[in-house]
Protein backbone atom coordinates (compact mmCIF):
# COMPACT_ATOMS: atom_id res chain seq x y z
CA UNK A 1 0.00 0.00 0.00
CA UNK A 2 3.11 2.34 -0.08
CA UNK A 3 2.19 3.36 -3.80
CA UNK A 4 -1.62 4.26 -2.35
CA UNK A 5 0.04 6.37 0.70
CA UNK A 6 1.77 8.36 -2.07
CA UNK A 7 -0.84 8.83 -4.31
CA UNK A 8 -2.97 9.90 -1.07
CA UNK A 9 -0.18 12.54 -0.37
CA UNK A 10 -0.26 13.68 -3.44
CA UNK A 11 -4.50 14.47 -3.73
CA UNK A 12 -3.79 16.40 -0.34
CA UNK A 13 -1.24 18.68 -2.38
CA UNK A 14 -3.26 19.22 -5.06
CA UNK A 15 -6.60 20.41 -2.40
CA UNK A 16 -4.00 22.72 -1.23
CA UNK A 17 -2.91 24.17 -4.29
CA UNK A 18 -6.66 24.30 -5.56
CA UNK A 19 -7.75 26.21 -1.94
CA UNK A 20 -4.86 28.78 -2.69
CA UNK A 21 -5.80 29.12 -6.67
CA UNK A 22 -9.46 29.39 -5.50
CA UNK A 23 -8.68 32.33 -2.94
CA UNK A 24 -6.94 34.35 -5.22
CA UNK A 25 -9.60 34.00 -8.28
CA UNK A 26 -12.06 34.93 -5.74
CA UNK A 27 -9.82 38.12 -4.76
CA UNK A 28 -9.36 39.16 -8.14
CA UNK A 29 -12.90 38.81 -8.97
CA UNK A 30 -13.69 41.47 -6.09
CA UNK A 31 -11.37 43.67 -7.35
CA UNK A 32 -11.73 44.14 -10.70
CA UNK A 33 -14.62 45.31 -10.25
CA UNK A 34 -12.92 48.44 -8.81
CA UNK A 35 -10.08 48.76 -11.09
CA UNK A 36 -12.54 48.71 -14.33
CA UNK A 37 -14.42 51.73 -12.40
CA UNK A 38 -11.40 53.26 -11.84
CA UNK A 39 -10.13 52.87 -15.42
CA UNK A 40 -14.03 53.99 -16.85
CA UNK A 41 -14.07 56.72 -15.17
CA UNK A 42 -10.51 57.93 -16.43
CA UNK A 43 -11.20 57.27 -20.19
CA UNK A 44 -13.11 60.30 -20.97
CA UNK A 45 -10.80 62.85 -19.92
CA UNK A 46 -7.87 61.30 -21.49
CA UNK A 47 -9.64 60.89 -24.70
CA UNK A 48 -10.63 64.62 -24.70
CA UNK A 49 -7.08 65.60 -23.47
CA UNK A 50 -6.10 63.60 -26.76
CA UNK A 51 -8.78 65.76 -29.37
CA UNK A 52 -7.88 68.98 -27.71
CA UNK A 53 -4.02 68.81 -28.16
CA UNK A 54 -4.27 66.79 -31.29
CA UNK A 55 -6.03 70.50 -32.42
CA UNK A 56 -3.78 72.48 -30.24
CA UNK A 57 -0.46 70.57 -31.40
CA UNK A 58 -1.10 70.99 -34.64
CA UNK A 59 -2.11 74.12 -35.61
CA UNK A 60 -0.56 76.39 -37.13
CA UNK A 61 2.24 77.51 -35.29
CA UNK A 62 5.47 79.83 -35.75
CA UNK A 63 7.43 78.33 -33.59
CA UNK A 64 6.19 74.10 -33.30
CA UNK A 65 6.26 72.93 -29.75
CA UNK A 66 9.47 70.06 -29.53
CA UNK A 67 6.85 67.70 -28.59
CA UNK A 68 5.42 67.56 -31.96
CA UNK A 69 8.17 68.09 -34.75
CA UNK A 70 9.09 64.44 -36.50
CA UNK A 71 12.69 64.64 -36.30
CA UNK A 72 14.97 63.82 -39.67
CA UNK A 73 17.20 61.09 -37.62
CA UNK A 74 16.65 58.83 -35.03
CA UNK A 75 19.51 57.65 -33.07
CA UNK A 76 17.86 56.75 -29.73
CA UNK A 77 14.25 55.93 -28.81
CA UNK A 78 13.06 55.21 -25.63
CA UNK A 79 9.66 53.20 -24.42
CA UNK A 80 7.81 53.69 -20.96
CA UNK A 81 6.60 49.78 -20.40
CA UNK A 82 4.19 49.34 -17.78
CA UNK A 83 3.56 45.93 -16.33
CA UNK A 84 2.74 44.08 -12.87
CA UNK A 85 3.93 44.47 -9.46
CA UNK A 86 2.58 40.34 -9.23
CA UNK A 87 2.99 37.52 -10.71
CA UNK A 88 0.36 34.40 -11.17
CA UNK A 89 -1.78 36.68 -14.48
CA UNK A 90 -0.93 33.95 -16.83
CA UNK A 91 0.89 35.34 -19.77
CA UNK A 92 -0.07 39.02 -19.79
CA UNK A 93 3.57 40.29 -18.84
CA UNK A 94 5.38 37.41 -20.82
CA UNK A 95 3.09 38.30 -24.29
CA UNK A 96 4.16 42.20 -23.96
CA UNK A 97 7.67 41.21 -23.36
CA UNK A 98 8.12 39.40 -26.50
CA UNK A 99 6.45 42.08 -28.29
CA UNK A 100 8.81 44.47 -27.12
CA UNK A 101 12.21 42.45 -27.72
CA UNK A 102 11.18 42.20 -31.24
CA UNK A 103 10.96 45.37 -31.89
CA UNK A 104 14.31 46.45 -29.39
CA UNK A 105 16.05 43.96 -31.84
CA UNK A 106 14.50 45.94 -35.05
CA UNK A 107 15.47 49.15 -33.75
CA UNK A 108 19.29 47.81 -32.54
CA UNK A 109 19.88 46.40 -36.38
CA UNK A 110 19.19 49.90 -37.56
CA UNK A 111 21.99 51.02 -35.16
CA UNK A 112 19.62 52.70 -32.79
CA UNK A 113 19.85 53.03 -29.29
CA UNK A 114 16.88 51.89 -27.01
CA UNK A 115 16.56 53.24 -23.43
CA UNK A 116 13.20 52.08 -20.94
CA UNK A 117 11.48 53.99 -18.37
CA UNK A 118 9.77 50.52 -16.40
CA UNK A 119 6.57 50.91 -14.35
CA UNK A 120 5.87 47.42 -12.46
CA UNK A 121 7.88 44.89 -10.22
CA UNK A 122 8.03 42.50 -13.19
CA UNK A 123 9.06 44.55 -15.76
CA UNK A 124 12.04 46.14 -14.06
CA UNK A 125 13.08 42.05 -12.97
CA UNK A 126 12.80 41.24 -16.41
CA UNK A 127 14.68 44.01 -18.63
CA UNK A 128 17.28 44.07 -15.72
CA UNK A 129 17.99 40.31 -16.14
CA UNK A 130 18.39 40.79 -19.82
CA UNK A 131 20.76 44.20 -19.59
CA UNK A 132 18.39 46.71 -20.96
CA UNK A 133 19.22 50.08 -20.13
CA UNK A 134 16.31 51.80 -17.91
CA UNK A 135 16.65 55.56 -17.09
CA UNK A 136 13.94 55.54 -14.29
CA UNK A 137 11.67 53.20 -13.01
CA UNK A 138 8.93 52.90 -10.01
CA UNK A 139 7.20 50.07 -8.69
CA UNK A 140 4.38 49.29 -5.55
CA UNK A 141 1.97 51.54 -7.10
CA UNK A 142 -1.14 49.79 -5.47
CA UNK A 143 -4.53 49.04 -6.21
CA UNK A 144 -5.16 52.63 -6.56
CA UNK A 145 -2.37 54.42 -8.59
CA UNK A 146 -1.69 57.60 -7.97
CA UNK A 147 -0.58 60.16 -10.68
CA UNK A 148 2.20 61.49 -8.37
CA UNK A 149 3.60 58.28 -8.11
CA UNK A 150 4.16 58.12 -11.91
CA UNK A 151 5.33 62.13 -12.29
CA UNK A 152 9.02 61.30 -11.36
CA UNK A 153 9.24 58.45 -13.68
CA UNK A 154 7.21 60.90 -16.81
CA UNK A 155 9.63 63.63 -16.11
CA UNK A 156 13.05 61.94 -16.88
CA UNK A 157 11.87 60.85 -20.03
CA UNK A 158 10.20 64.25 -21.13
CA UNK A 159 13.67 66.46 -20.00
CA UNK A 160 15.52 63.48 -22.10
CA UNK A 161 13.30 64.18 -25.09
CA UNK A 162 13.47 68.72 -24.68
CA UNK A 163 17.26 67.85 -24.50
CA UNK A 164 17.70 65.55 -27.63
CA UNK A 165 18.39 62.45 -25.83
CA UNK A 166 15.67 61.20 -27.50
CA UNK A 167 14.44 61.01 -30.59
CA UNK A 168 10.90 59.13 -30.51
CA UNK A 169 9.29 57.83 -27.13
CA UNK A 170 6.95 54.80 -27.09
CA UNK A 171 4.18 53.71 -24.46
CA UNK A 172 3.59 50.04 -23.89
CA UNK A 173 1.40 48.64 -21.82
CA UNK A 174 -2.17 46.03 -21.61
CA UNK A 175 -5.27 47.51 -22.84
CA UNK A 176 -8.26 45.98 -21.18
CA UNK A 177 -10.70 44.98 -23.73
CA UNK A 178 -13.27 42.40 -21.69
CA UNK A 179 -12.39 40.07 -18.52
CA UNK A 180 -11.19 37.73 -21.28
CA UNK A 181 -9.28 39.66 -23.52
CA UNK A 182 -6.24 42.26 -22.45
CA UNK A 183 -4.01 43.13 -25.41
CA UNK A 184 0.19 44.29 -25.72
CA UNK A 185 -0.25 47.51 -27.04
CA UNK A 186 2.34 50.02 -28.04
CA UNK A 187 1.68 53.32 -28.86
CA UNK A 188 3.79 56.47 -30.17
CA UNK A 189 3.87 59.35 -27.18
CA UNK A 190 6.94 62.24 -28.83
CA UNK A 191 6.19 63.43 -31.32
CA UNK A 192 2.71 63.41 -30.74
CA UNK A 193 1.33 61.93 -34.13
CA UNK A 194 -1.42 63.75 -36.10
CA UNK A 195 -4.21 61.62 -37.11
CA UNK A 196 -6.17 62.38 -40.49
CA UNK A 197 -9.02 64.51 -39.41
CA UNK A 198 -6.41 66.51 -37.46
CA UNK A 199 -4.39 67.47 -40.67
CA UNK A 200 -7.57 68.49 -42.66
CA UNK A 201 -9.03 70.61 -39.49
CA UNK A 202 -5.52 72.30 -39.22
CA UNK A 203 -6.40 73.82 -42.65
CA UNK A 204 -9.45 75.53 -41.44
CA UNK A 205 -8.69 77.55 -38.05
CA UNK A 206 -6.35 78.30 -35.39
CA UNK A 207 -5.96 79.30 -31.61
CA UNK A 208 -5.55 82.92 -30.72
CA UNK A 209 -3.05 82.02 -27.28
CA UNK A 210 -2.53 84.39 -24.04
CA UNK A 211 0.01 85.01 -22.90
CA UNK A 212 1.52 82.63 -25.97
CA UNK A 213 1.49 79.49 -27.49
CA UNK A 214 4.97 78.44 -26.09
CA UNK A 215 3.84 78.73 -22.47
CA UNK A 216 0.44 77.03 -22.93
CA UNK A 217 1.45 74.16 -25.07
CA UNK A 218 4.24 73.48 -22.92
CA UNK A 219 2.13 73.15 -19.79
CA UNK A 220 -1.05 71.24 -21.80
CA UNK A 221 1.33 68.79 -23.53
CA UNK A 222 3.09 67.22 -20.22
CA UNK A 223 -0.45 67.45 -18.81
CA UNK A 224 -1.30 65.48 -21.81
CA UNK A 225 1.47 63.00 -21.88
CA UNK A 226 0.85 62.55 -17.65
CA UNK A 227 -2.72 61.49 -18.26
CA UNK A 228 -2.26 59.12 -21.27
CA UNK A 229 0.43 57.37 -19.32
CA UNK A 230 -2.17 57.43 -15.98
CA UNK A 231 -4.55 56.01 -18.00
CA UNK A 232 -2.04 52.80 -19.13
CA UNK A 233 -1.45 52.13 -15.88
CA UNK A 234 -5.15 51.96 -15.12
CA UNK A 235 -6.06 49.73 -18.27
CA UNK A 236 -3.11 47.59 -17.13
CA UNK A 237 -4.33 47.15 -13.02
CA UNK A 238 -8.08 46.18 -14.73
CA UNK A 239 -6.29 43.75 -17.39
CA UNK A 240 -3.89 42.17 -14.45
CA UNK A 241 -7.07 41.58 -11.83
CA UNK A 242 -8.87 39.81 -14.98
CA UNK A 243 -5.80 37.81 -16.28
CA UNK A 244 -4.69 36.95 -12.53
CA UNK A 245 -8.97 35.30 -12.48
CA UNK A 246 -8.72 33.54 -15.77
CA UNK A 247 -5.89 32.39 -14.88
CA UNK A 248 -6.54 31.06 -11.42
CA UNK A 249 -9.86 29.56 -12.56
CA UNK A 250 -7.87 27.36 -14.91
CA UNK A 251 -5.81 26.19 -12.18
CA UNK A 252 -8.45 25.52 -10.09
CA UNK A 253 -9.85 23.37 -12.95
CA UNK A 254 -7.00 21.47 -13.11
CA UNK A 255 -6.24 20.71 -10.13
CA UNK A 256 -9.56 19.04 -9.90
CA UNK A 257 -9.37 17.28 -12.65
CA UNK A 258 -6.04 16.37 -11.33
CA UNK A 259 -7.46 15.01 -8.10
CA UNK A 260 -10.23 13.31 -10.14
CA UNK A 261 -7.66 11.32 -11.71
CA UNK A 262 -5.26 10.55 -9.12
CA UNK A 263 -8.93 9.45 -7.08
CA UNK A 264 -8.99 6.94 -9.75
CA UNK A 265 -5.55 5.24 -9.65
CA UNK A 266 -5.38 5.24 -6.01
CA UNK A 267 -9.32 3.16 -6.75
CA UNK A 268 -7.37 1.21 -9.15
CA UNK A 269 -4.36 0.79 -6.91
CA UNK A 270 -6.38 0.09 -3.81
CA UNK A 271 -8.44 -2.43 -5.52
CA UNK A 272 -5.42 -4.41 -7.01
CA UNK A 273 -4.09 -4.77 -3.48
CA UNK A 274 -7.31 -5.93 -1.77
CA UNK A 275 -6.99 -8.90 -4.79
CA UNK A 276 -3.69 -9.40 -4.13
CA UNK A 277 -4.47 -10.28 -0.36
CA UNK A 278 -7.50 -12.41 -1.87
CA UNK A 279 -5.51 -14.24 -3.74
CA UNK A 280 -2.68 -15.05 -0.92
CA UNK A 281 -5.33 -15.80 1.12
CA UNK A 282 -6.95 -17.94 -0.88
CA UNK A 283 -3.63 -19.59 -2.01
CA UNK A 284 -3.07 -20.24 1.53
CA UNK A 285 -6.20 -22.17 2.70
CA UNK A 286 -5.84 -24.18 -0.94
CA UNK A 287 -2.32 -25.19 0.16
CA UNK A 288 -3.09 -25.97 3.72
Amino acid sequence: MSGSKEIVGKIKSVQNTRKVTRALEMVSASKIRKAQDMMQSARPYARMMRQIIGHLAHANLENPHPFTVEREEIKRVGYIVIATDRGLCGGLNNNMFRNLLREFRQWQEQGVEVTTVIVGRKAAQFFRRLKVHISASTQDLGERPRLEDLIGAVKVVLDDYREERLDRLYLSYNHFVNTMTQKATVEQLLPIPASQEEEQLKNYWDYIYEPSAEDLLDDLLVRYLESVIYQATLENLASEHAARMVAMKSASDNASNLIDDLRLVYNKARQAAITQEISEIVGGAAAV
